[in-house]
C-alpha cells in the first residue's frame, strides 16, 4: 500500500455546505485523492491523497472559486488571531450589499410611484443592483453548473437570470441583495460559534517571565519555552503553559480547563493548567509542556475535531438533502413546462411559480441547522469541563441506558490506605509482612499497591527478581530464591491455598468493605491485609441523578464482590460484579449493550478495553494526562462524578435542538411550496423566508453557548 498524506486547507468563503459540495465534486476527480473531510466550523478542508501537491490541490480549490491557505502541521495560520480572523463578510466587501441594496429599493420605490416596471429607471436601478450584489452569486452558479453541481447558487442565479427574462427586473434586483444580506448575516452568526474555541486559544498570554541563566527574569515568547523551564506568575496574569509549582502558594481559577466554578488552592507540587488565571500570590512554576502541547491545546484541538464528526441527525439531513435539492428542481420544471402544456396555464405566471420554487428550494437553514447546534454543544461541554470527542457522542448521549462504573478511583477516591495486616503464622511478623508486600508492591502502579508501600515506612532490604503483574490477580515476584504472591481473593483459588483461617479473616474484611489481599507461597497463605478506600461525596448524588433521567448505574469492579456490595449499597448501586478480570468487563460491557446504548467510566488507563467497547468512553480526572483524554470519548477534566449526568442533560438539549431545527426547516419548505403554488407568494419574499429560517436554526442552535 502507498504512502497516505493529509493536507490541511483554511477556505474563507466555506460557510455553508454547499460549498463543500462543490469542492468535493471537483476533488475526487484528481487521481490520488483518497477522503476528504469538512470542517464547517473552522472553514478547514483535509484532503487524504498519495502524492499530490498543495499547489495542485489549491488550484482546483480556486477554480471552484475559493482561495485556499494551507494550514501547516502545528495547526497554525497567518490569520491565527481570534479577533482579526477575517470572514467573507467583512467591510472590505460589505460596501457591494449595501449599493446592490440602495439600488433595489430605488427600483422598488419607483416602480411603485410610476406604476410601471418598464420605466427605463426602473430598469437601470435594477441593473445595477444586480451587477454589483449578484456577480459573485452568478459566477458561482455558472462554476456549479460546469461542474454538474446543484447548489444555492445555481439555484438563485437561475432564478434572477429568469426573473430578468420574464420582465421582473425589481424582483431579480431584491432577489440578489436580499440573497447577499441572508449570506452575510448567516456568515456572521456562524462567527459565534467558532469564536467559542477561538476563545479558548487566546486564554494563554503571548509572553511570560522565564528565569534566565544569571538568574534573573526575563519577558519571552511562549513559543520559545522549552520543557523545563522556570517561569514567573503574578496575581491577575493567566498561566502560559502547563506546569508544576516550584515555589509560592495562590488560588488559580482553572474554570476554562476543569469547568470548577470556584478557584483552587495551588502549592508547591501540584500541576497547573494554560490558560488558568493566577489570582493571589506569585508563583514560579516548571514549565512541563511546550506551545502547542498544553492541556488546553488538547481540548481545543479535540473540540474542534469534533465539529467535523458528523452527528447522527447530521448525516441523516446530509443525505435527505442531496436527494430534496434535485427532486424540488426536477418539480419548478414541471411547473413550468407542465402547467401551460397540460392546463394551458399562462407561460408568464407559470415560469415565475417555478422560479419561487427554486429559490423555496434552497437546503441551506436545513443543512446548517446541525452543524451548528454540534459546535454549539462542544463548545458548551468544554466550558463545563467536560471534553466531547465529537458529534456522535454528545447525541448519543441521551439514549444512554446503562452507566458501567469502576469502583476503585472513579466511586470511590482511589487513594486507599492500609488498615489491618494479619498474619496468619506466629512465624511471621506484621513487620515483615508489610516489607515483603511492599517489596512486591514497589514496582506497581495499582492504588492498593500504593497504598502498601506507603504504609511500610523503614528501608526495604530486599530485592525482587522475576517480577511479573498478574492482571485481575494480583503480582508475583522472587525474594530470596522464594516466589511471593501477592493479590486478591481470586489468586489464592488459583493457587489453592485456601483454608478456613484464609477464608474467615477474607470474610471478615471484606464484610467491612475493605478490600483484602493475600501473601503468600506456594506452599500456603502467610498473611491477610487490609486498604480501605473512601466513597467520593459525589458518588451517591450522581447514581441519584443518574436513575432520574433513567440511566442504570452498574459497578464493574476486580475487587472481590462482598467489598463491592458493600461499596454499592452506600452508594445506592443494586446490579454489582465483582472480582472481574480485564475480559470479564468487556464481556459484562458486551451483555448491557445488547440492551441499550452503555457508557463506561473509569480513569481512561487502567479501564482501555472497557472504555473502547462501551457505546461511550468517560474517562475521570482527564486533566493533564494524556492518555486519558486520548483513550475515552468523553473526558471529564475533573474527578466530579456530577459531571456525567451535566453531560446527559446538555445532550439532551442538543437533540431536542436539532430536532427543532431540522423539523422547522422542513415545515417551513413545505409551507412554502404549498403557498408558491396557490399563488400566494413572490421571488423576494421566498429570499426573505429562506433567510429567516436560516437566522432562526443559527439562533436556536447557538442557544446552546448560553450559561444556565
Amino acid at each position: 500500500m502507498g504512502t497516505e498524506n493529509t493536507s490541511v486547507f483554511r477556505i474563507e468563503a466555506m460557510d455553508c455546505p454547499t460549498e463543500f459540495e462543490l469542492l468535493r465534486k471537483s476533488l475526487e476527480k484528481l487521481p490520488g485523492v483518497i477522503a476528504l473531510k469538512v470542517d464547517l466550523i473552522s472553514r478547514q478542508l483535509s484532503v487524504t491523497h498519495a502524492s499530490l501537491e498543495d499547489a495542485v490541490l489549491i488550484a482546483v480549490i480556486a477554480k471552484a472559486g475559493m482561495e485556499a491557505v494551507a494550514v501547516p502541521s502545528d495547526g497554525s495560520t497567518a490569520s491565527s488571531d481570534g479577533d482579526n480572523t477575517p470572514t467573507p463578510f467583512r467591510h472590505q466587501k460589505m460596501w457591494p450589499l449595501a449599493l446592490s441594496g440602495l439600488f433595489a429599493l430605488t427600483a422598488e420605490v419607483v416602480t411603485y410611484n410610476l406604476n410601471d416596471e418598464k420605466s427605463p429607471w426602473v430598469l437601470l436601478c435594477a441593473a445595477a443592483a444586480i451587477a454589483i450584489g449578484g456577480r459573485e452569486t452568478v459566477k458561482k452558479g455558472w462554476i456549479a453548473l460546469r461542474s454538474f453541481t446543484i447548489n444555492i447558487n445555481l439555484l438563485m442565479s437561475v432564478a434572477v437570470i429568469g426573473a430578468v427574462a420574464i420582465g421582473e427586473w425589481p424582483e431579480a434586483a431584491m432577489v440578489v441583495w436580499l440573497f447577499g444580506i441572508a449570506e452575510a448575516l448567516e456568515a456572521m452568526s456562524l462567527d459565534r460559534a467558532r469564536d467559542a474555541v477561538r476563545k479558548l486559544v487566546t486564554l494563554v498570554p503571548e509572553k511570560v517571565a522565564v528565569m534566565q541563566d544569571n538568574g534573573l527574569w526575563k519577558e519571552t515568547p511562549v513559543a520559545g519555552i522549552v520543557i523545563g523551564a522556570r517561569a514567573r506568575i503574578k496575581p491577575g496574569e493567566r498561566i502560559a503553559l502547563d506546569g508544576t509549582i516550584v515555589y509560592g502558594r495562590s488560588s488559580v481559577n482553572q474554570a476554562p480547563i476543569t469547568g470548577e466554578s470556584l478557584p483552587v488552592e495551588k502549592k508547591v507540587g501540584d500541576s497547573v493548567y494554560a490558560g488558568s488565571l493566577n489570582e493571589r500570590g506569585t508563583i514560579e512554576v516548571k514549565i512541563t509542556s511546550l506551545a502547542g502541547e498544553t492541556t488546553l491545546a488538547r481540548i481545543a484541538k479535540y473540540v474542534q475535531a469534533g465539529y467535523a464528526q458528523r452527528a447522527p441527525t447530521q448525516r441523516f439531513v446530509d443525505q435527505f438533502a442531496r436527494y430534496y435539492t434535485p427532486a424540488v428542481l426536477v418539480a419548478a420544471i414541471l411547473v413550468a413546462l407542465g402547467l401551460p402544456l397540460a392546463l394551458d396555464n399562462p407561460w408568464h405566471s407559470s415560469i415565475y411559480m417555478a422560479l419561487v420554487l427554486l429559490v423555496v428550494a434552497c437546503p441551506c437553514a436545513l443543512v446548517i441547522s446541525t452543524p451548528v447546534s454540534v459546535a454549539s454543544g462542544l463548545a458548551a461541554a468544554a466550558r463545563r469541563g467536560i471534553l466531547v470527542k465529537g458529534g456522535l457522542y454528545l447525541e448519543l448521549g441521551h439514549r444512554l441506558k446503562f452507566l458501567a462504573m469502576d469502583k476503585t478511583g472513579t466511586l470511590t477516591r482511589g487513594t486507599p490506605s492500609v488498615t489491618n495486616v494479619e498474619p496468619l503464622s506466629d512465624h511471621v511478623s506484621s513487620e515483615l509482612v508489610l516489607e515483603l508486600a511492599a517489596s512486591l508492591n514497589s514496582l506497581s502502579e495499582h492504588p492498593v499497591a500504593t497504598a502498601i508501600v506507603k504504609a511500610y515506612t523503614g528501608e526495604l532490604k530486599h530485592d525482587v527478581e522475576e517480577f511479573e503483574s498478574l492482571p485481575g490477580r494480583g503480582v508475583k515476584g522472587k525474594i530470596d530464591d522464594t516466589v511471593w504472591y501477592l493479590g486478591n481473593h481470586r489468586l489464592a483459588e488459583e493457587l489453592k491455598i485456601c483454608s478456613q483461617a484464609l477464608e474467615s479473616t477474607l470474610d471478615k474484611f471484606e464484610r467491612q468493605a475493605k478490600t483484602a489481599v493475600v501473601l503468600a507461597t506456594e506452599r500456603g497463605a502467610v498473611a491477610v491485609i487490609a486498604v480501605s478506600d473512601t466513597v467520593r461525596d459525589s458518588s451517591r448524588e450522581t447514581v441519584r441523578l443518574l436513575q432520574t433521567r433513567g440511566v442504570k448505574p452498574v459497578m464493574l469492579t476486580g475487587d472481590n464482590t462482598k467489598t463491592a456490595k458493600a461499596v454499592g449499597k452506600a452508594v445506592g448501586i443494586d446490579e454489582i460484579y465483582g472480582d472481574l478480570l480485564p475480559e470479564d468487563k468487556l464481556a459484562a460491557i458486551a451483555g448491557l449493550a445488547k440492551d441499550g446504548v452503555v457508557g463506561m467510566v473509569g480513569d481512561g488507563i487502567n479501564d482501555a478495553p472497557a472504555l473502547a467497547r462501551a457505546d461511550i468512553g468517560f474517562a475521570m480526572g482527564a486533566a493533564g494526562t494524556d492518555t486519558a483524554i486520548e483513550t475515552a470519548d468523553v473526558a471529564l477534566m475533573t474527578d466530579d462524578l456530577r459531571k456525567i449526568p451535566e453531560f446527559i442533560d446538555l445532550s439532551n438539549r442538543t437533540y431536542n435542538i436539532m430536532r427543532q431545527n431540522v423539523s422547522f426547516a422542513i415545515a417551513v419548505k413545505a409551507i412554502f411550496f404549498g403557498l408558491t403554488l396557490a399563488g400566494c407568494t413572490s421571488l423576494w419574499l421566498a429570499v426573505f423566508a429562506d433567510m429567516g429560517a436560516s437566522l432562526i436554526v443559527v439562533g436556536n442552535g447557538l442557544r446552546l453557548l448560553r450559561k444556565e
